[in-house]
């Protein structure tokens, strides 16, 4: 029972010790008669000034003083900040950060100190900013990754704070580079056709040779990888292999951090031959002159590049129609029972497009602004060159009197289709893409009435009319 009642005059106590506290702390609401700056070394008391919510006049409350700490932080420039209230004066008490005096680098023979400073400088990091320890930790990670992308993977980095005066410090990023890591094995796994060492003589990446310290050839780096895998995959699309997959690709690398295995796992698939191309879709009544540019052969084994150089001079063989957005798209229609397959060549014109302007005609390029739905792109073409217009395309001018008295003299030539040998059956309206069929004006339909009376009048009659239709 005594040991009941101590815990209960425990808590009783503590909780008065609470309740002091909270009222201790709490400020009743009051009118600014000044504010006061404590603190500053280098920042400006109007940086200050400008983040704080509440002004001289104004009425200050613990959620005032609450959000002035909070925009004060989110500065940046501060390690701490308090606000204590002196009567009706409310006193910002802060303490700045350091200030970053200088950053060298010691150790760094496979960087120019350039290329490091800007790569510190992107994560917040350089001379004359505030110093931050978190800040300082993304920097030493940025530093890492650069050279991870060298394939220095056993890099070390130390960094050294040196305060200095007037609250400034001196960074020193210590790297100790080590040996680069090097391809010691690539791995083809799953592969029949070709064999292991035809395939990796694809690769720009390899195990070493006599002129690795040159080329670098041995060092591994992501993109070199990926490039190599697209080089891979090329070569089997070009060879008949339609439904070619890379599963996964394995980089490891050793405790050492100075050798490393890769291993590729791909799928090869059936090898397929082309046994049809169809065209399907809007030719504009072109389609001969479409099967012309078709470079794909039936007989032969499927080939990706003949089949990319075919939508290319389809997509480009529209624009000379206008058709600057044209879609092209090789459909394969595979027939697995007997390794063939037929390509359908669906062709969509869209709509066309349409220069706004000519900016600049120079020997044998012309440069112009296509109009687009959100605005216009800048083009350039080689000449010759046939342009559809907008109304936009050029501002009447008024001639001036010799102009007029000028024009009077000039020789208008004449020229035939036979002139400029051209194909009269590609000139005026046989040759035109569109027709004017009929002109006429629409007929009207449905029941009209006329609103009147005031605006106010005009929105009943306007109501009682589509309530119904509601």
């Amino acid at each position: 029972m005594q040991l009941n009642c101590f815990r209960l005059k425990t808590l009783s106590a503590l909780a008065a010790l609470v309740i002091a506290a909270q009222s201790s702390w709490a400020v009743s609401p009051f009118t600014v008669r000044d504010i006061r700056i404590e603190g500053l070394q280098r920042v400006e008391p109007g940086t200050i000034f400008v983040s704080l919510p509440v002004r001289v006049g104004d009425t200050y409350s613990d959620d005032k003083g609450a959000a002035a700490i909070q925009s004060l932080f989110a500065l940046g420039l501060f390690k701490d900040v308090r606000i204590e209230v002196i009567g009706d004066v409310l006193v910002v008490v802060v303490e700045e950060r350091p200030t970053v005096a200088s950053v060298e680098f010691v150790g760094t023979k496979e960087f120019d100190k350039d290329v490091l400073v800007k790569s510190l400088r992107d994560v917040g990091l350089a001379d004359g900013r505030p110093f931050d320890k978190a800040q300082l930790d993304r920097a030493e990670q940025e530093l890492k990754r650069q050279y991870i992308n060298r394939s220095l993977y056993a890099a070390q980095v130390v960094t050294t704070v040196t305060p200095i005066e007037r609250n400034r410090v001196n960074l020193t990023f210590t790297v100790v580079e080590g040996e680069p890591a090097k391809i010691s094995e690539i791995r083809i796994v799953g592969n029949k056709a070709f064999d292991e060492s035809t395939l990796r003589g694809l690769f720009d990446l390899d195990t070493g040779g006599w002129l690795s310290w040159y080329t670098k050839s041995n060092r591994y780096s992501r993109a070199k990888l990926n490039a190599d895998l697209e080089t891979l995959r090329s070569y089997y699309l070009t060879r008949g292999y339609l439904e070619f997959k890379i599963d996964s690709t394995q980089v490891a690398i050793l405790p050492n951090k100075t050798d490393i295995g890769i291993n590729i796992n791909i799928t090869e698939g059936e090898r397929y031959v082309v046994s049809s191309v169809k065209l399907a879709g809007e030719y504009l009544g072109k389609e001969e002159e479409f099967k012309s540019l078709v470079v794909i052969r039936p007989g032969q084994a499927f080939n990706a590049d003949d089949v990319a150089k075919t939508t290319k001079a389809f997509t480009d063989y529209f624009g000379n129609f206008g058709y600057a957005f044209a879609r092209v798209e090789a459909r394969p229609e595979i027939d697995r029972a007997n390794n063939r397959v037929a390509l359908v060549l669906q062709a969509s014109p869209s709509r066309r497009a349409y220069v706004r302007k000519i900016n600049d005609c120079t020997g044998d390029t012309i440069r112009a602004e296509r109009l687009m739905d959100d605005g216009y792109d800048l083009l350039e073409v080689g000449l010759p060159a046939l342009f559809t217009v907008v109304k936009e395309i050029n501002e009447p001018r008024i001639p001036s009197l010799k102009g007029k008295m000028k024009a009077k003299k000039i020789d208008i030539a004449k020229m035939t289709a036979a002139d400029i040998e051209a194909d009269p059956e590609q000139l005026g309206l046989k040759g035109s893409t569109t027709q004017v069929v009929r002109v006429f004006s629409p007929e009207l339909k449905g029941e009209r009435a006329m609103l009147g009376g005031t605006p106010d009048e005009q929105v009943a009659q306007l109501y009682e009319k589509l309530s119904p239709l509601l």
